[in-house]
């Protein structure tokens, strides 16, 4: 099923019957993803009066229960009131779900026990390209992304120089396949937060920081559509379940 977009001046085709899924999933026939030291998500049945609510148990639905954190358990996506005093929701600042992206794939540098992304590796990876959003692939890639624990394991994170170049670049949408854009402990400076979303300045609303992901070795780095889907949560944070779709050259 090949379907048309008109992109500004371009007409973009893709095929939508041949969906690339970056989300994970919560999952419990498996060991899930977990950060940010909270315990392991939950699905279970409703138990009314005594009667646990399952249909293997005699009831007629099963009616479950969810307990997670989107931050902590799912991939997700946020927006600025993760970090501001004032609330804002992502449900009401996300309002299009369609762009124009670029998968890049980065090996993050070190300095000592700390890996990084700096601006000079996006610089490189996307040049002088024009991108709603960027989708950051990060090496090793390996399939334990889907289910580790990252709890006090010091994971990879962009430099604040890398996030200001993203904004600086027009990057309205971020995704990484990382617990956080930020060090795990930087004493709450945030630094790739706040340059992304311009926190000493207008604040970008309507831009967001999508994190979780998951990109498969077989997905080549380049130019897709974006379809960005989340949960409608009045929330700053949400599940989401991001989707590419190669474009038909």
């Amino acid at each position: 099923m090949i379907a048309t977009i008109q992109y500004n001046s371009r007409k973009i085709q893709i095929d939508v019957s041949k969906p690339i899924d970056i989300s994970i999933a919560i999952d419990m026939s498996k060991k899930n993803i977990n950060a940010w030291y909270v315990d392991d998500p939950k699905i279970f049945p409703e138990n009314i009066e005594g009667e646990i609510v399952k249909v293997s148990e005699g009831a007629v639905v099963n009616f479950n229960n969810i307990h997670f954190n989107p931050h902590a358990h799912i991939t997700h996506t946020e927006c600025v009131g993760h970090i501001t005093n004032e609330i804002h929701s992502v449900n009401k600042n996300l309002r299009h779900y369609f762009f124009v992206a670029e998968v890049v794939t980065v090996a993050p540098e070190n300095d000592g026990d700390d890996f990084f992304i700096s601006a000079k590796q996006l610089k490189t990876a996307l040049r002088n390209k024009k991108r709603d959003a960027i989708v950051i692939r990060t090496l090793p890639n390996l399939l334990e992304k889907k289910s580790k624990g990252y709890s006090n394991t010091n994971p990879p994170f962009l430099l604040e120089e890398a996030a200001q170049y993203l904004k600086e670049k027009g990057i309205k949408h971020l995704l990484i396949d990382l617990p956080s854009v930020d060090k795990e402990r930087d004493e709450g400076k945030l630094l790739a937060h706040n340059a992304f979303w311009n926190t000493k300045g207008q604040l970008r609303l309507d831009a967001t920081i999508t994190e979780f992901i998951y990109v498969p070795n077989t997905v080549e780095d380049g130019e897709y559509l974006l379809n960005l889907m989340i949960a409608p949560f009045e929330n700053d944070a949400t599940p989401s379940k991001p989707i590419l779709y190669q474009i038909i050259q």
